[in-house]
């Protein structure tokens, strides 16, 4: 009897403990479950924060934390929305995430940091805490304002205060300003002095024809959220011209930035603009409503130009007059850039070419500075950094005479002013020589009958030729035996020589030079190259660079076009004996009555070249020509002058470059 008692007592102790057992196993899995879904809870509202959907946190909170705060969840997470994309937040990363068992079994402890930019900067790391509770068999996250920004309680706002940098000026090399920042008036409209019915309408169609702005932009400019009966609302920059009246017309103050040469240097300079969401996405740094360089070296120097925004992010309680400082960055404004441009010469050119299309290039042959460098027809930067319509933009872009174009840096035949490289070269070699004498009879030549119907042409029917003579009457029949005589090979090494096929450090887009397609693989191929004509293909910037050997004793300059900035040290080209003989030539171009830039004589010794440079398919067919002129001071070289026109055929041919050049060359000894 005694046996199963002790029996039945073991057995029941036995049970006790696998109950006992059991029932701690049972409370570590349902504990073990409860910490994993208060973490997946607190993991599920930073993840949600870091990606910056805020309109999926109030399904992450619980609803008494929002009730026990007077806020709905739609509440909260517009009050995310307001504050995070009024700073500009971005890049929100959520580190030392840790939940903890809290005082019972109902809640747990909450802590994580946030790092985050906005648009003052990156902001100091932020240190947040909460609690997890149980809500509807659900583990959520207990809302507060603190949980927005640490310290935050429920009256409190969050203020942006900027402190706008001030974007740099682009000066010329005399300081004078080739983009600052000018005080213009725009037109706005105070809705609630426009009327009501049809006298609204009325009066939206007057300052419609007053302004030259579609009625329908400005009632959708009215129409916008923001705008209320007393607001001032925003048409259009008045950029020049009186101020027109009309009722609920009225105008303010605005800062912009302004061209005080506009359109002589719009494809130079460029213009700015507000940042667009590609600008964004490729630089993550810029917040929208930034201002940043669009094109030319506003666009290139604008990282510089621009500076950094400073201001300061308060959080400030109106009931309780209470502010603390959440970020505060100083700004920094932005630095001048210098060109080696003269403002006097940009705008002399520009002025001269007047209507045409064409370009000026202008570089001293001594150093490499480019003093100069115009393209027409051009465009109004004003007008593009004011806000261009949509309608005058598509009359630029539909323009057939290219107005945004960089004559200066598109490529082009350079035509018969290329003679005198072929000249330097053969002279280099022995095969130019100045008392060697061609005999040429008539207009037109061919090598022989291999040459077919081909025959390179020239315009002064002179039996013998010499160097001199080929450049003062621009003979190509004498340069293209000369070329040939030089041979491919030779011909394509000393070009090379002049950085054929090599980009410059120039702050702008620009093709290298080139020689040909494929090599100078046939005779009428290198006899055409000869004389400048063939494949070649050099920009108006490329061949200023190019012939100031010519200028220099031989020694080509690299390009230079912001003050101070590191350039290539000066090249030998050719000799310096071959450059002085082609010089001396160019200067009897134009002291010679016969000779083709006669025109330019003066009480100076100018040096000069012109050519046109034919545009067809295959000879004997009608082309467009491109006049070209250049011209130096043969005893100070302190300017180069590369001129180009488009289609001068008909009108003068290269003549007409030097009847609309002449002024600026003329200019050049005025300044001294």
């Amino acid at each position: 009897m005694k046996q199963n008692k002790k029996k039945w007592w073991i057995i029941g102790i036995s049970a006790l403990i696998i109950v006992l057992i059991a029932g701690g196993v049972t409370f570590f899995v349902l504990n073990k479950s409860a910490d994993k879904q208060a973490k997946n809870a607190a993991e599920e509202f930073t993840n949600q924060l870091a990606a910056q959907k805020y309109t999926q946190l109030g399904d992450q909170v619980t609803s008494k934390s929002l009730k026990d705060l007077g806020f709905t969840k739609k509440e909260m997470e517009e009050k995310y929305e307001t504050i995070f994309n009024g700073l500009g937040v971005k890049n929100i990363k959520v580190s030392n995430l840790n939940v903890t068992p809290g005082e019972n079994s109902h809640s747990y402890q909450l802590t994580y940091d946030l790092n985050m930019q906005t648009s003052l900067g990156k902001l100091k790391t932020q240190n947040y805490k909460s609690t997890i509770s149980k809500e509807d068999d659900a583990w959520k996250v207990d809302w507060l304002p603190a949980l927005i920004f640490p310290g935050m309680v429920k009256d409190d706002k969050v203020r942006l205060l900027t402190d706008e940098a001030k974007r740099g000026d682009i000066v010329d090399r005399n300081q004078k300003k080739l983009a600052t920042i000018g005080n213009f008036n725009e037109a706005g409209i105070v809705p609630e002095k426009l009327g009501e019915g049809d006298e609204k309408t009325k009066n939206i169609m007057a300052i419609s024809q007053k302004l030259d702005v579609p009625a329908e932009d400005i009632n959708h400019a009215l129409e916008q959220k923001w705008v209320q009966a007393d607001s001032f609302v925003p048409i259009k920059t008045i950029l020049t011209g009186d101020l027109k009246e009309s009722p609920g017309l009225t105008y303010a103050q605005k800062e912009l930035r302004t061209y005080p040469l506009n359109q002589a240097t719009a494809h130079l300079i460029g213009y700015v603009g507000e940042v667009s969401a590609e600008d964004i996405e490729k630089n993550p740094k810029l917040n929208v409503g930034d201002i940043i360089g669009k094109t030319g070296l506003e666009r290139y120097f604008d990282k510089k130009l621009r500076g950094k925004n400073g201001g300061e992010i308060k959080i400030i309680n109106d009931r309780t007059k209470e502010e603390s400082s959440l970020q505060k960055v100083a700004k920094k404004d932005g630095e001048t850039v210098q060109l080696t441009i003269d403002a006097a010469v940009q705008k002399k050119a520009f002025d001269s070419l007047g209507s045409e299309a064409g370009a000026v290039t202008m570089i001293n042959p001594q150093n490499g500075d480019l003093l100069a460098l115009v393209s027409t027809p051009s465009y109004n930067a004003n007008q593009m950094a004011a806000g261009i319509s949509a309608s005058d933009y598509k009359k630029y872009s539909e323009d057939k005479r290219t107005p945004f174009l960089a004559r200066y840096a598109t490529r082009y035949a350079p035509g018969s002013t290329f003679k005198t490289i072929t000249a330097g070269i053969g002279l280099d070699l022995g095969v130019t020589k100045p008392d060697k004498i061609r005999h040429i009879d008539g207009l037109k030549w061919q090598k022989d009958s291999s040459w077919g119907n081909y025959f390179v042409t020239r315009v002064h029917d002179k039996p013998t030729v010499n160097m001199t003579d080929a450049l003062v009457y621009s003979d190509n029949i004498y340069f293209a035996q000369e070329g040939l005589e030089i041979g491919k090979d030779r011909l394509t090494a000393g070009l090379k020589k002049f950085d054929f096929n090599q980009e410059f450090n120039l702050p702008f887009s620009m093709e290298p030079a080139q020689i040909s397609n494929d090599g100078l693989n046939t005779d009428i191929l290198l006899a055409d190259t000869s004389y400048g004509q063939g494949e070649l293909l050099m920009s108006p910037v490329q061949q200023a660079v190019a012939y100031t050997a010519i200028a220099n004793g031989g020694k080509m300059v690299y390009p230079k076009l912001a003050a101070g900035e590191k350039q290539l040290a000066a090249k030998q080209a050719i000799k310096a004996e071959s450059a002085n003989l082609v010089k001396d030539a160019l200067v009897k171009t134009v002291s010679d009555p016969a000779g083709t830039a006669h025109k330019l004589a003066s009480d100076h010794r100018i040096a000069a070249k012109t050519g046109t440079a034919e545009l067809k398919q295959k000879q004997g067919e009608d082309g467009l020509e491109n006049g070209f002129l250049y011209a130096f001071d043969a005893d100070n070289p302190n300017y180069l002058m590369l001129g180009m026109i488009e289609n001068v055929k008909g009108r003068g041919g290269s003549s007409l470059v030097i009847e609309k050049l002449k002024p600026v060359i003329d200019s050049m000894y005025l300044k001294n």
